[in-house]
């Protein structure tokens, strides 16, 4: 099958998990308890990275607008991209592990872990040069 038409067939199996089942056989429950735990961890950091998002926006009204807009909606869109690679993930580890495949990799926790990088920094030359708006 195509990467776009595995893709299109991940993203039906979010609505429809029990699907899943149809594939490969049931894998140990702890595995699958493991998994779920590691989805509902990454909506936990989506949930924070949205806070922190509105965090921003509305706490910091003396930075300057462009400034303030910036850093709050990287911290949204990275939320909105961690809550559905959770789910993204949480399928795809179901799907390797019903077929006794190796668990998917993935550059998305790098690649996270780096854009809050960024907004962390940027955050710190806001706090020591205090960024006001005009």
């Amino acid at each position: 099958m195509s990467r776009g038409g595995d893709f299109a067939r991940g993203v039906r199996l979010w609505l429809a998990p029990q699907r899943i089942r149809a594939e490969g056989d049931t894998p140990d429950y702890r595995f699958s308890l493991a998994n779920e735990r590691t989805f509902l961890a990454w909506i936990r950091t989506a949930l924070a990275l949205i806070g922190g998002g509105f965090a921003v926006d509305q706490f910091l009204p003396g930075l300057a607008w462009g400034i303030r807009s910036g850093l709050a909606l990287a911290l949204l869109a990275a939320g909105v991209l961690c809550a559905l690679r959770a789910v993204n993930h949480w399928v795809r580890c179901e799907r390797a592990m019903r077929r006794g495949e190796d668990l998917p990799v993935s550059r998305f926790p790098a690649l996270l872990s780096l854009a809050v990088a960024v907004v962390a920094v940027a955050m710190v030359v806001v706090v020591l040069f205090g960024w006001e708006g005009r």
